[in-house]
């Protein structure tokens, strides 16, 4: 989850791989939005994979994590028209001119989201390809792999939305040509790291920064059909539609499934209930996001049932090391 800590030109800091190495004992850490092109930086504080000195700033949290025994994939996220000129210092860039609903982070506070250039169809491989160019520095920087971040609004998500995404070329109107943006984007990465090092993260049917998609079923199963043939390592699914859609999708995946049950179709910080839940109906991995704040030790509460502790969100975006490595693990009574 993005947290916001990352140092003048998208560099990793000393923190970050204090604050990573503290959660090490997850199977896998899925890290913060990495943006693959200063453009598609969403966020003002937010790291990037797209420099030399940034691939060497993620080296030293890449080595606590794995000296923790940890495992820990760079999530690669393009936020496409969720970003401001303020914050990249040029136009925001999406499928269309059409600009997300609400306000967006800049370095001088929350202001409405700008209006995007429309990409250009012979632009828009070369940002499909951005995802590749990340994920190769991601591996150079000692990630075991790489997250697709295909969710939440932000650019993967605009090209499969039916509101963001107004064209009438190949990436737009049809379901074949929804998905192909993200087909191109799994299919460059899957050949610059491999499959085994490729994993997506999906939010069917949300309603993230004004993004609406119809079709849902059959947009995400066509989509999943074509990433079976990339045999990427997972699908991470967010429970973003109804039980009886994700299930259908669990059905139609032949691969490894992820889920993360929190928001909206579940409670905002998910334990091990709602894991439970999403493991009867074949999720193979649950994914946590807020309750892995609080609680470095994530993993030892749920296996012996301690209770998590609440997150302090005033301190999601604040910076320094306050509500960031400063949660402890559970103190158990003298």
């Amino acid at each position: 989850m993005t947290r916001v800590r990352a140092a003048a030109g998208g560099l990793a800091t000393p923190s970050m791989a204090t604050y990573y190495a503290q959660r090490a004992t997850a199977g896998l850490i899925v890290s913060e939005g990495v943006q693959p092109s200063a453009i598609g930086q969403s966020n003002p504080g937010t790291p990037g994979l797209h420099t030399d000195e940034q691939v060497a700033s993620w080296r030293p949290v890449t080595a606590a994590v794995h000296a923790n025994g940890g495992r820990i994939f760079a999530q690669i996220m393009h936020g496409g028209r969720v970003s401001h000129p303020d914050t990249t210092g040029t136009q925001p860039v999406g499928p269309s001119a059409v600009a997300a609903v609400g306000e967006v982070f800049t370095p001088t506070g929350p202001q409405p989201a700008p209006t995007p250039r429309a990409l250009d169809t012979a632009e828009v491989p070369g940002h499909a390809r951005s995802y590749a160019d990340a994920a190769r520095r991601a591996v150079e920087a000692g990630f075991d792999g790489v997250e697709l971040h295909g969710a939440n609004g932000y650019l993967i998500s605009q090209f499969l939305s039916s509101n963001a995404n107004l064209r009438t070329d190949r990436y737009g109107g049809s379901v074949a040509n929804r998905i192909r943006f993200a087909v191109e984007a799994a299919s460059a990465t899957v050949e610059a790291v491999g499959g085994a090092r490729t994993g997506i993260r999906l939010s069917p049917g949300g309603t993230f920064w004004g993004v609406e998609e119809t079709d849902v079923l059959k947009l995400y199963t066509t989509l999943l059909t074509e990433l079976a043939r990339l045999e990427v390592a997972y699908v991470h699914l967010e429970a973003t539609t109804d039980e009886e859609v994700l299930v259908a999708l669990r059905d139609a995946w032949p691969g490894t499934l992820v889920v993360n049950p929190a928001l909206p179709m579940g409670p905002k910080q998910a334990g091990r209930a709602e894991a439970d839940h999403w493991l009867g109906p074949g999720a193979d991995l649950i994914s946590f996001g807020r309750a892995f704040i609080a609680n470095p030790d994530l993993v030892e509460r749920l296996r012996t049932g301690l209770p998590i502790a609440p997150v302090d969100e005033a301190t999601y975006y604040q910076g320094g090391d306050a509500g960031y490595s400063s949660y402890p693990a559970y103190q158990h009574a003298a």
